[in-house]
């Protein structure tokens, strides 16, 4: 079949990925690939530290997009030279609260990831400094997620994007104005572009929040509402680089709660580390220097040796949000898939989204494979029609939009 991605974020890129490997052929378009929410994605492939009450259904497909990952790091790698990094590290998290009411709220997080099934262990807090030197003594608690890796997303798109092109897919670096669906969806490319349209069998919207643009007007009554589905969600991070002499004594992610407030920093083995995130709804797409005070403040109180450390890069972007924190993954109208709000788990669900589209694009062109039925059902609470349900008689699909607690809605992935 012949597939347009639109959108080369870590979605779109990995995406386009498997449907070429699938044998469809395949254009990816998007005027600046990897630049948007991806590349200030921390990378935490981590289902317990995501794991929350009321979103069992959502942390199943956490823990089996992570459980993908080693195999499509190692089919990615295998189309680069030797040696070439991806990004990905299996060295574990560390989850750590700073006050008594950070050791109870992440006591209940932890008896949930037990009940759930996921690798938690509680570790005292002297355990978890011996595998963390820099960690502060005035640590309250200390649980170990073994199984929760990393990957350094900006290392990893741009393997995909290098093994894509190396495989001879068309990467378009042009931008999309809208789309037209049908048994022939076409896309329409903005003004100025070296052509005007491209049509094929299908159209995988993977462009973020973008998506509620490039679907507004489908044709013939087709769609789903996205402008009343997709919520941005903005978010600083802050990347950092540790003196020589502290580098080599950060090895794990380290998550925490700082009086309710959760950070991140995520080690990249260069002497880098990624220091996240806040989050806020709002109308500001620029770095607020509040939101980087408090997460060099929170930092400090976990890893008292990040006063040491420089200031590389401060960044801020937004990202897809739904009303219930679940993707929306699937089809919306005549030969248009649509792959977008993954919110915060954007880099983790990658490979699980992936595998998702071409099941959906399998099905559209009457292929399926055995475990199609068994993986869609999975991904249940990912289905767009969740919100066209929800429109009734009015036709309007908005939905209620519960209040983002900050100790709920935390990080870029």
């Amino acid at each position: 079949m012949r597939a347009i991605v639109a959108g080369a974020g870590m979605v779109g890129l990995a995406t386009a990925w498997r449907l070429h490997r699938e044998g469809h052929d395949v254009t990816l378009l998007d005027p600046a690939p990897a630049t948007g929410a991806t590349r200030a994605a921390g990378g935490m492939l981590t289902p317990v530290g995501e794991a929350f009450h009321g979103e069992d259904d959502l942390t199943a497909l956490l823990t089996e997009s992570s459980r993908r990952y080693p195999a499509f790091v190692d089919e990615v790698a295998a189309h680069l030279p030797p040696g070439a990094p991806t990004g990905y590290v299996t060295s574990g998290t560390l989850i750590v609260g700073a006050d008594s009411a950070d050791r109870g709220h992440l006591a209940d997080l932890h008896a949930l990831s037990l009940r759930l099934g996921l690798g938690s262990e509680a570790v005292t807090t002297r355990e978890a400094r011996r595998l963390e030197p820099l960690l502060s003594p005035h640590l309250t608690c200390a649980f170990l997620a073994p199984e929760d890796h990393q990957v350094d997303p900006r290392l990893l798109a741009a393997a995909l994007l290098a093994a894509l092109r190396a495989e001879g897919v068309e990467i378009v670096e042009e931008p999309v104005a809208g789309i037209r669906a049908g048994e022939r969806p076409r896309i329409e490319l903005a003004p100025g572009s070296s052509r005007d349209a491209l049509e094929a069998d299908v159209v995988v919207v993977a462009a973020g929040l973008g998506a509620a643009d490039l679907t507004r007007d489908l044709g013939d009554g087709h769609g789903l509402d996205l402008d009343h589905v997709l919520r941005p969600v903005h978010g600083e991070v802050v990347r950092l680089t540790a003196p020589p002499h502290l580098a080599p004594l950060m090895t794990r992610t380290i998550r925490g709660l700082v009086e309710g407030r959760p950070v991140y920093l995520i080690p990249r083995g260069d002497g880098r580390v990624l220091l996240g995130a806040t989050s806020r709804e709002d109308d500001e797409r620029g770095v607020l220097a509040g939101g980087v005070h408090d997460l060099l403040v929170d930092a400090v109180r976990l890893v008292p040796a990040v006063r040491e450390f420089a200031v590389e890069e401060v960044l801020a972007r937004a990202r897809p949000g739904t009303p219930d924190n679940a993707p929306v993954i699937g089809p919306v109208a005549p030969g248009v898939v649509v792959a977008t709000g993954l919110f915060r788990h954007g880099i983790l669900l990658a490979p699980l989204t992936a595998d998702l589209v071409a099941a959906h694009v399998r099905r559209l062109g009457g292929s399926a494979h055995e475990g199609d039925d068994d993986l869609l059902a999975l991904a249940g609470c990912a289905d767009p029609q969740r919100f066209a349900r929800a429109a009734g008689p009015s036709g309007s699909s908005e939905p209620s939009r519960p209040t983002v607690d900050s100790t709920v809605a935390k990080d870029t992935p």
